[in-house]
């Protein structure tokens, strides 16, 4: 049998991004799926069945060995056939001997009968059932076990752009009304809250404002009269070109998470029937750049139809690919997609955006929400974008082109200044570039002014954060956050998807401690592509390790990644919102089983990394000393610890003045994990909010804390305030704070 590097085909995004080139329909990208899996696996035939729900029944839309005027001939009903098996039970089918099991149906006139080995795994988006891929060989008894384990990761990467070219393939057309355009009242000054730091001084642009196609009118100029529908192919050609680029591009700068980001405008451009509808519509008299608004208008409006958010929210897709169409063909358009430089202004944003913007080099974002959703924040730092969020909706409505400057330093936002203040802010933005230099003035080693040591971490969100991490010297990763790679993407990343970003992670910090932190979603965090319903308090509800040990499927690939990538490296794993002994003690022992798998399997890996906890719940401090005993270390995440002791969801707005850090019930049960940590001999750190705050380092040392976990361009700053503290006069110091009743006071001493 011909040896096959699985890994390869999995992890190379730049085959997956290959398939879009050269292919000039939606059918012809399916068929270079199939040819690509059949080379790969050396398999005679490898098929794509497509499900529509209406008629229940799947329909092969591509191959490669059957004949080809099979297509769009061959239907079977959901269970029907061994492909049908597989698509209505949600699991791989894999036999032998296909003809002589139970279920199969036989397809006269297609060529098949040659194939006994078969394997067909199902193309589903969470609980959505969207097709499935078949391979099959004539020799038989041809796959196995790490076959099915490799279609199923394939399937993974594929499902959200199949599922796409499934709905663009199969949707008539709708009229949709034209948007009418809105005035916005004068705004001058509008405070705001920080999202991520950072200053910038441009021309804003209203995300929302790609719903009108309409250029302004004094744009539409006589050279429109004259554009023919080779003109329309030109601009398909080049917006074909520039999609590819940036998929490119986006993919060398983020890597870990940038899978196929602009998959849905790329397969736009390959479907005929959209196409062919501009094309009509050209024949039948429309100058070519009123053909595609008035097209691109009735597929958003399809989209906007559709009963699921998160296909609807595709009709961004669509009208970014009408607005990119206007460009190239008469140098007009929405041009919302031309961010460079760009203030962003936005109702609502997903990861992905924040992607998009960061490789569209936009200059800042201001976001309408009613809180700091610390998904989007977290993954602005690590791109270095100024995010800055507020609820005033007129901005929604400011003229294309309007100064703003963006402070997101402090939260506000100046709307057409002064030029007295944009000297002011220009002034401002040297001392903060200047500031940046520090981090060569890091110390490899940081101590009190009395000698104790300290070791200052770093946080990770993204593999780009790695190369801040060494620049400032950090002596270690404290917090890696391993929900990145699945916020962003379309579906669960595959255990080779994830190994491949924690390889990287591990090689770009050698010999250096690393925590992985698992899978830590739910909340503000939320994968489109996975529905747990309407909870009344996500906060409250099915996130982080509740999640995980829900979904054990999920949580065994990411445990095996990690123990896979950790072979002869430092690392430690600990799990997030831990709430009893119970659940500390079968998670834990779910990774030894994780890992007498991989031994029987004869495959490398990490056999017993040390294993903590998050402290972030106060269930878990009357039990602290019992989770001593149990867990290797303890990282103490203020961010959820604040919002769980006093009850304040950190994302609202509306209570944000209750988030109190300072509060002594706080405080205090931070010194009685401290505590409880030395009476065991366990390590204990500090990440989050409370830990890149000047102010609270000498408490912190104080209690006994040594080690802290902050984002990258903290680490000097928090390095210069432990060089201030003398740890004698901190646990003097400490000591009155614990002894102090009310939050005013506290604030005074800690100032």
């Amino acid at each position: 049998m011909i040896p096959r590097d699985h890994t390869k085909l999995i992890c190379d995004i730049g085959e997956l991004s290959g398939l879009f080139s050269d292919t000039s329909s939606l059918d012809g990208f399916l068929q270079k799926i199939v040819e690509m899996i059949s080379s790969h696996m050396h398999s005679e035939v490898c098929s794509i069945y497509i499900y529509y729900e209406n008629t229940n029944e799947l329909v092969l839309r591509a191959t490669k060995g059957l004949k080809p005027e099979a297509i769009g001939k061959v239907t079977m009903k959901l269970g029907e056939g061994l492909t049908g098996i597989a698509l209505k039970e949600l699991r791989p089918v894999c036999e032998k001997n296909a003809s002589k099991t139970p279920g199969y149906r036989y397809f006269p006139d297609i060529g098949e009968e040659l194939y006994e080995s078969f394997l067909a795994v199902p193309i589903v988006r969470g609980t959505n059932r969207i097709g499935a891929v078949v391979i099959q060989n004539s020799q038989k008894n041809y796959f196995n076990e790490e076959d099915t384990k490799v279609f199923r990761a394939i399937t993974s990467q594929l499902a959200n752009t199949i599922e796409t070219a499934k709905l663009l393939i199969s949707f008539n057309e709708k009229a949709s009304p034209a948007a009418s355009p809105t005035v916005a009242k004068e705004l001058k000054f509008i405070k705001g809250r920080v999202g991520c730091e950072g200053f910038s001084f441009a021309e804003a642009i209203v995300h929302e404002q790609s719903v009108d196609l309409a250029p302004p009118e004094e744009q539409m100029t006589i050279a429109q009269a004259r554009l023919t529908l080779e003109d329309f192919h030109r601009a398909v050609q080049e917006t074909e070109k520039q999609l590819e680029a940036l998929q490119e591009q986006i993919e060398e700068k983020l890597s870990d998470v940038a899978s196929l980001i602009f998959t849905a405008q790329i397969l736009m451009l390959k479907d005929q029937s959209f196409l062919d509808a501009i094309v009509k519509a050209i024949g039948e008299g429309l100058n070519p750049p009123d053909a595609v608004r008035k097209v691109a208008s009735q597929y958003a409006t399809m989209f906007d139809a559709l009963p699921n958010q998160y296909l609807r929210d595709k009709k961004h897709d669509v009208l970014d690919i009408g607005s990119r169409l206007l460009e190239n063909l008469i140098g007009v358009g929405d041009a919302h997609h031309d961010l460079k430089g760009k203030i962003v202004i936005s109702r609502q944003l997903f990861p992905s955006d924040i992607l998009k913007f960061s490789s569209l080099n936009v200059s800042g974002v201001i976001l309408l929400s009613g809180g700091v959703a610390s998904h989007l924040t977290i993954l602005a730092v690590s791109l270095g974008l100024p995010v800055v969020f507020c609820e005033e909706p007129q901005l929604l409505k400011i003229p294309q082109g309007t100064k703003v400057i963006l402070d997101a330093d402090n939260g506000n936002i100046y709307v057409s200044p002064t030029q007295e203040v944009i000297e002011s802010f220009k002034n401002k933005e040297k001392d903060r570039l200047l500031a940046i230099q520090v981090k060569h003035e890091m110390k490899d080693m940081t101590v009190t002014s009395d000698g104790e040591r300290v070791r200052l971490m770093a946080n990770i969100n993204l593999l780009g954060d790695l190369s801040a991490a060494r620049e400032y010297r950090a002596e270690g990763i404290g917090l890696y956050r391993t929900e990145f790679p699945f916020i962003v993407r379309s579906d669960f990343p595959s255990e080779e998807e994830q190994l491949s970003i924690y390889t990287k992670l591990v090689q770009g910090m050698p010999g250096q401690e690393i925590t992985f932190r698992t899978l830590d979603i739910g909340g503000d965090k939320v994968l489109s592509y996975y529905d747990n319903g309407n909870e009344e308090n996500p906060f409250l509800g099915m996130r982080s390790i509740r999640f995980s040990l829900r979904h054990k499927d999920v949580f065994a690939q990411q445990i095996r990644a990690i123990l896979r990538a950790g072979v002869g490296a430092n690392i430690r794993m600990m799990f997030p919102m831990i709430s009893s002994l119970d659940e500390f003690i079968e998670a834990k022992d779910f990774v030894r089983q994780c890992a007498d798998e991989l031994s029987k399997e004869g495959v490398p890996h990490h056999a017993n990394p040390p294993i903590g906890m998050m402290v972030e719940l106060p269930s878990v401090i009357e039990i602290i000393d019992e989770l001593a005993q149990e867990a290797d270390f303890f990282s103490i995440g203020t961010n959820d610890f604040i919002q769980y002791m006093l009850a304040v969801d950190r994302t609202n707005e509306k209570v944000a003045d209750f988030f109190l850090p300072h509060h002594p019930g706080v405080l205090r049960a931070l010194y009685k994990v401290a505590c409880a940590a030395k009476r065991h001999g366990k390590d204990v750190s500090v990440c989050g909010l409370m830990s890149h705050q000047e102010k609270f380092v000498p408490y912190l040392l104080g209690i006994g804390i040594r080690k802290l976990s902050v984002d990258s361009r903290y680490l000097y700053k928090i390095q210069r305030a432990v060089e201030c503290v003398s740890l004698k006069e901190a646990e003097a110091e400490t000591k009155k704070i614990l002894s102090t009743k009310l939050v005013r006071d506290i604030e005074r001493l800690l100032k």
